[in-house]
């Protein structure tokens, strides 16, 4: 028997979804099937697995009340079995993140402006908030009337946490301690670009930064010893003549460090750049369409041989071979179902 890939999809509720979907990739095959709902949740919008493939992460609404839900990871089937969650007043939040030791969860919340910590229990069920950050700002686009928080993520050596404020143009760090968050840095990105998610090289030196508003990748140059950054390089996401809207949304990075990975909600296209192993500094290689509408997000497979993007507005996942030399994509599936589909994640290697 060739070998199968476990995957999931995280979902808004709005119309047919019920959750969380569990998909499979068959190698073999290069094919995606049995897209099924694998846990009943309220706008598990976004999703994280731990490094461990032990427990998943979903944020998730309850009535009036946002937060995050726990699960645990059958080890055979890939099932999900709830475990807790917490949840508070307001919006559920837009993003989760874990540390690789499974001992803490934070969020960034859109709408409520707040970043939360949360500790874990060792059976990977949530403790309570261990602390909450409120951010304050603002930015000269229609959509920076306050602070929207879209990211909030572990460095390399999870020393720090990394938030980021698509309201304010910020990136701030968070020195972490047991869950405690002490502000230490923030970097502010061009006024009005709208910052949105970033991801590490794996030289820990570096990050890359998708903008949300302008359609932009910043290359950061990353300094471990107190967690700040430095800009090197903004470069477009979408062609110079194209004038419709478009949202940028998902960044990812190769396990070589590259070939950097980006996608345009608008544009519907999955751009690939090349990462200059001397300066870091990224070439656009090509702009690829997903095959569907308005790509929120999307993963790299543990072999990173291929690539599934996630169409919300379709309701599709799409699969693409990736050329591991040249970082060019071929599509070889679409028009998978998953319903309001917005987020993917594979269990790890």
């Amino acid at each position: 028997m060739g070998k199968k890939l476990t995957g999931y999809v995280g979902t808004y509720t709005k119309a047919d979804s019920e959750g969380v979907y569990k998909f499979t990739l068959d190698l073999d095959d290069e094919s995606i099937t049995e897209v099924t709902p694998v846990a009943k949740l309220n706008n598990p919008t976004y999703l994280t697995v731990t490094k461990d493939n032990k427990f998943l992460y979903a944020v998730s609404k309850e009535g009036d009340n946002g937060g995050v839900t726990a699960f645990a990871i059958d080890d055979e089937t890939g099932d999900l079995t709830k475990l807790n969650s917490k949840a508070s007043a307001g919006s559920p939040p837009c993003h989760v993140s874990v540390t690789d030791d499974n001992t803490n969860v934070v969020t960034a919340n859109y709408h409520t402006k707040k970043i939360k910590s949360y500790l874990i229990n060792t059976d990977g069920s949530l403790k309570l908030v261990a602390d909450v950050v409120e951010h304050e700002g603002s930015g000269p686009h229609e959509r920076q009337e306050k602070p929207h928080m879209h990211f909030a993520g572990f460095t390399p050596d999870e020393k720090y946490v990394i938030t980021i404020d698509l309201g304010s143009d910020s990136l701030t760090t968070y020195a972490v301690n047991n869950g405690e968050l002490t502000k230490v840095h923030t970097l502010k990105t061009k006024p009005g670009s709208g910052p949105r998610h970033m991801v590490f090289h794996p030289d820990g030196k570096h990050a890359y930064v998708m903008t949300e508003l302008t359609s932009e990748v910043i290359v950061l140059e990353y300094h471990a010893e107190d967690g700040h950054f430095t800009e090197k390089q903004y470069i477009n996401a979408i062609p110079s003549d194209y004038n419709d809207v478009n949202d940028g949304s998902a960044i990812h990075i190769t396990k070589d460090g590259k070939f950097v990975y980006v996608a345009n909600r608008g544009h519907n296209s999955i751009a690939a750049y090349e990462v200059d192993q001397a300066t870091n500094k990224l070439t656009l290689v090509e702009s690829k369409s997903t095959e569907g509408d308005w790509p929120r997000d999307f993963v790299l497979d543990p072999s990173n041989r291929y690539l599934v993007a996630s169409n919300q507005k379709t309701g599709t996942l799409t699969l693409f071979r990736r050329e591991e030399t040249t970082g060019k994509l071929t599509m070889i599936q679409a028009g998978i179902t998953a319903p309001e589909a917005v987020c993917v994640k594979f269990l790890n290697d």
